[in-house]
């Protein structure tokens, strides 16, 4: 498959398209100063953006916790799901989580999300509990994963 973005830096001028994506994705949406503490706040964070044509097509936010990076958040633009931009994403954050020193990985993910749950399944994350109504507006329960992170022959 060609990739026809480019993986970024999320920058302070992405947050109005983030804030669309965010919108359009989450049940519970992040708000602006959510967002700019989080892409601001390099020491322990980074966000990352897939850009096609000028667009923000997908982003990623990852938070690092001594050896342990968090996926805070992974979003695909709606029409752009299943071409690999979250796969893109993901790849390259964990990569640089790695130079970082980081040698385990953890999200949660909504219980009903079984599309997400085969990409972070492929990525070697296996489920280790249930955190209970997770999603305050509805109730959702999410899967809590972990993996060491993965060599970089993940499968596409």
């Amino acid at each position: 498959m060609t990739t026809t973005w480019k993986i970024r830096a999320a920058e302070r001028r992405d947050v109005n398209e983030l804030l669309k994506l965010e919108v359009a994705q989450f049940p519970e949406p992040w708000t602006r100063t959510m967002l700019l503490d989080e892409i601001e706040n390099t020491e322990t964070r980074r966000y990352s953006v897939a850009v096609e044509h000028d667009v923000i097509v997908g982003y990623l936010g990852l938070m690092f916790i001594l050896e342990d990076v968090h996926v805070n958040t992974l979003g695909t633009l709606p029409g752009h799901e299943g071409r690999g931009v979250a796969t893109s994403l993901l790849h390259e954050g964990l990569d640089a989580a790695r130079l970082r020193g980081a040698t385990r990985a953890t999200l949660e993910v909504a219980a009903s999300n079984a599309r997400a749950q085969a990409l972070y399944f492929r990525f070697g994350f296996q489920p280790v509990g249930v955190r209970r109504n997770y999603y305050e507006r509805t109730g959702e329960d999410a899967l809590v994963l972990w993996a060491d992170l993965p060599s970089r022959e993940v499968p596409s």
